[in-house]
């Protein structure tokens, strides 16, 4: 005889819900679904862990959703599915939300309090929402553990990782790379993702920016229809991050860009110069103080302090064609470690635009993920030193100070006057 099935003349969810979850609840039905199938193949599923020292939110209940999906269905496929629930109680927000409670900061630690003060106040915070979340596991119908979960501070937890880890190196699995990552000097300590997209990370500063003159090396042939001799031409880029100037190793351009070489004098040493930079921008980095004139022989009349600068667009080219120019290093305080023969000179790369600048990219490997793409494409080392223990290093330490072998002039100072405390910082020149 086919079962029947209760009907409803008028459907109310919530009241439907509570009498399936009383049900669920009087008949142990979760813990049911897994011993009537004991002995039989298991699939294992471990939760992605949520960090309780947060208010969950509608993302956390359509990611439950789904995982909760995946069991369901491989248990009515004969499963065996045991679903273990798990706390993720690492990271640097938890940290932070602690020290602005607790009013202290990393250097405090070990001085205002001791480690297992700041550890247990750590391990308090990050459960604060335990009884929110278990509610939620419930009024949602998620079946898992939530008796016995796993939780990423407890020795057990970190030991596993560990040995995990071990394994991994031991059939060779690991290897030693180099990426670009997010990193708080302050913090001390690297940031993902998840980190740098909180409310409040990004906002509106004002910065330093300055245009480079990198001057090309001698006896190489432009790509220009004109006579003149490489060395005295000047390459110009423009960057927002002054400080990652010593680390440069390549410059970029736009391999459909067009650029112009043009001659002009300097608006601080009133020299004359050659310059090489993109043709759709000559307005906007030269501005008002400068007048392009229509004949070469217009700027011998240019005197020291006029009003007006003039400057003469003797050719224009690709960025295809300039590709392999090589140029002198610009601060030569030290060379990349490995195959400095192949660094400086200019490669192409397809983030250049021409909205502003000057269509030529200074680019440093060791502090931008772009610069680093297209510089291990082309073969371009990245400004990597050997330090006091053989590992190779930026000229930037973890600290944010620029390292030792910057000389007298900047080695130990922070690479940003925002990085001192009020008051420390060095007078601008």
């Amino acid at each position: 005889m086919a079962k029947k099935y209760q009907q409803y003349e008028k459907l109310n969810l919530p009241e439907l819900a509570q009498k399936i979850q009383d049900k669920w609840t009087a008949e142990n039905t979760f813990d049911a679904s897994m011993k009537i199938r004991e002995g039989a193949t298991p699939f294992v599923f471990f939760e992605g862990p949520p960090s309780a020292n947060g208010m969950p939110g509608i993302h956390h209940a359509l990611a439950r959703s789904v995982k909760d999906l995946f069991c369901r269905y491989k248990t009515l496929q004969g499963f065996q599915v045991k679903r273990k629930a798990g706390w993720d109680t690492h990271g640097l927000p938890i940290e932070l939300g602690v020290e602005k409670e607790l009013k202290i900061t990393k250097e405090d630690i070990g001085k205002k309090l001791t480690i297992e003060e700041y550890n247990q106040a750590c391990k308090t915070a990050v459960m604060r929402y335990t009884d929110v979340w278990n509610k939620l596991t419930v009024d949602m119908g998620y079946w898992v553990d939530m008796e016995d979960p796993y939780i990423t501070y407890e020795p057990k937890y970190m030991e596993t990782v560990w040995w995990l880890l071990k394994e991994m190196y031991t059939k060779d699995l690991i290897y030693k790379g180099y990426t670009i990552q997010p990193y708080s000097p302050k913090a001390g300590t690297g940031l993902s993702s998840h980190e740098i997209n909180q409310p409040g990370c990004y906002k509106d500063v004002k910065d330093t920016s300055i245009v480079a003159q990198f001057r090309l090396n001698a006896n190489q042939k432009l790509p220009f229809n004109v006579a003149i001799n490489s060395e005295d031409v000047f390459v110009l880029a423009w960057t927002t991050t002054p400080w990652t100037l010593p680390s440069n190793t390549a410059l970029t351009v736009g391999p459909k860009i067009e650029y112009s070489l043009i001659k002009t004098f300097n608006q601080y040493t009133f020299e004359p110069m050659t310059v090489i930079m993109a043709t759709a921008l000559k307005a906007y980095q030269f501005g008002k103080l400068y007048v392009e004139v229509a004949e070469e022989s217009e700027l011998s009349t240019y005197k020291s302090g006029d009003k007006t600068i003039p400057c003469f667009e003797l050719a224009t080219t690709t960025g295809a064609m300039l590709e392999g120019l090589t140029y002198e290093q610009l601060m030569p305080y030290v060379l990349p470690n490995d195959n400095p023969e192949e660094a400086f000179r200019i490669i192409l790369g397809d983030f250049v635009t021409t909205e502003d600048g000057t269509g030529i990219v200074h680019t440093a490997p060791t502090f931008g993920a772009d610069d680093m793409r297209v510089a291990k494409e082309a073969g371009v080392p990245p400004m990597l030193i050997k330090d006091e223990n053989d590992n190779l290093v930026p000229l930037v330490d973890l600290q944010g100070k620029f390292r030792k072998e910057m000389g007298d002039a900047l080695g130990g100072m922070y690479v940003k006057n925002e990085y001192y405390n009020d008051g420390e910082a060095p007078e601008r020149s």
